[in-house]
């Protein structure tokens, strides 16, 4: 997967921003979205379930037992799907309160508040070292500055939290663990196969799913491993 689409970058600039006011015209009680054929309960200020997700959602594979991280969980979508795949403990985390208190309603709303942990974190902060066998990330794609922690959910000012998470994101990882990882065609794909190469990942391109009909707007999930050591030359 490549970032040569033909695409309009204002239009693209247009669209997020059009989102951005939309996610913070929620009313206070919340707005129910469908999705992959569940509900969800999103409150004012959080990103909620779009077209983004979906690749990485219908491609993840989580064995009965194992553990998984749901970094910048927005509406902890990924997460509870997490559960549903079979995960025996799943943490959500993300730095925006928003989004806590929607991910901690969609837990309660799916029957997994037992099994579905929500933490403030930014990043792996607040983690104090724990590992994981699955780690799933919907991180924002473009390398653009962003104002508020609502825009921060689809622009990382210097591509500050994806340098970070993956300098950070292998001290996490249980051997053998993996990475599902969403992007898209307008975001800077590029940038992020070379981060991953020079943490000491393999990254290959999975499932996409476009959110229109001229694929201008094509999302893609990203399947990224520990490079094993004793095959590099």
């Amino acid at each position: 997967m490549n970032s040569t689409a033909s695409y309009d970058v204002s239009q693209i600039d247009r669209w997020q921003k059009n989102r951005q006011k939309a996610f913070k015209a929620i009313p206070p009680t919340g707005k129910t979205i469908k999705y992959l054929g569940k509900e969800f309960l999103v409150f004012p200020n959080t990103f909620w379930p779009f077209t983004d997700s979906q690749p990485l959602v219908r491609t993840l594979k989580v064995k009965p037992g194992e553990s998984t991280l749901d970094v910048g969980t927005g509406s902890g979508v990924i997460a509870v799907f997490s559960c549903y795949a079979g995960a025996a403990k799943v943490t959500a985390v993300d730095i925006n309160p928003a989004a806590l208190k929607s991910a901690k309603h969609n837990a309660r709303l799916h029957g997994f508040d037992k099994i579905m942990r929500v933490k403030r974190s930014n990043l792996f902060d607040q983690l104090q070292g724990e590992t994981f066998d699955v780690i799933t990330a919907n991180l924002p794609f473009r390398d653009k500055a962003a104002p508020d922690v609502v825009a921060r959910s689809q622009w990382d000012t210097d591509f500050q939290t994806n340098t970070r998470f993956f300098q950070q994101v292998g001290a996490h990882l249980n051997p053998g663990g993996r990475i599902y990882f969403a992007h898209s065609n307008f975001g800077a794909v590029k940038l992020v196969r070379q981060l991953a190469k020079e943490n000491g990942f393999s990254v290959r391109a999975m499932g996409s799913a476009s959110a229109d009909k001229a694929a201008t707007k094509t999302f893609f999930v990203f399947l990224i491993k520990p490079l094993r050591r004793d095959l590099e030359t």
